[in-house]
């Protein structure tokens, strides 16, 4: 078996529920190998062995290494979105969606710390997939903020692309400072601080200074 996968394809799920269980512990001991060890160091025996599985069972669900690799950032991404969504689910004020969705961002990255270093690393182990992450965030974020543009509830001066990925900045980054290397408590305050520049934002309108 080699480790360099051919393809960004999805592998495709399995069809009974123990298989799936199966798959979703290999990913689950894959998020923690590669997210301690780097994808270099990383190995098909370690993982099989977290997920408590024979080493041949891995080859049931992935090809080699940057397969399983590469879905697990699929699975992430799919999680992450899954999860926001879940959260916002019944609101309809973007700013509310805004402050919902952050705070269930840095409680995602409190559960999920090897998240940032196996996206970084994506770039260089699969760039493909890497741009299909934040392609795929973008897009869900364009979606909500050009609704809310339609809903009124937003000036049309803004450019949702840009402000999507304006916003997903301040996610990542922030919950790299506050919440992945806890250099400082990501407190009530700091919180309102990063809240309140996003509505200001938010309500920006060309030719409009302050």
């Amino acid at each position: 078996m080699t480790q360099a996968s051919t393809s960004s394809a999805p592998v495709t799920s399995p069809p009974t529920a123990r298989g799936q269980a199966t798959r979703q512990a290999l990913l689950d001991a894959a998020e923690e190998v590669f997210g301690q060890l780097s994808f270099d160091r990383a190995s098909v025996a370690e993982i099989t062995r977290r997920a408590g599985v024979a080493q041949g069972t891995f080859y049931v669900y992935f090809p080699d290494k940057k397969a399983a690799f590469t879905e697990l950032v699929r699975h992430l991404n799919h999680s992450l979105r899954e999860t926001i969504a879940k959260a916002v689910s019944g609101h309809s004020d973007r700013r509310e969606i805004e402050r919902i969705g952050f705070r269930t961002f840095f409680d995602y990255v409190r559960g999920h710390r090897a998240l940032y270093l196996i996206v970084r690393e994506a770039e260089f182990v699969d760039p493909d997939i890497y741009r299909w992450h934040y392609n795929t965030l973008a897009e869900g974020y364009v979606e909500g903020l050009d609704a809310a543009k339609a809903a009124g509830q937003l000036s049309n001066d803004l450019d949702s692309t840009t402000m999507s990925h304006l916003l997903m900045g301040i996610a990542e980054f922030m919950g790299g400072r506050y919440v992945l290397r806890e250099e400082a408590e990501l407190s009530d305050h700091i919180f309102e601080q990063i809240m309140g520049f996003i509505d200001r934002g938010l309500t920006f309108q060309a030719g409009v200074t302050t």
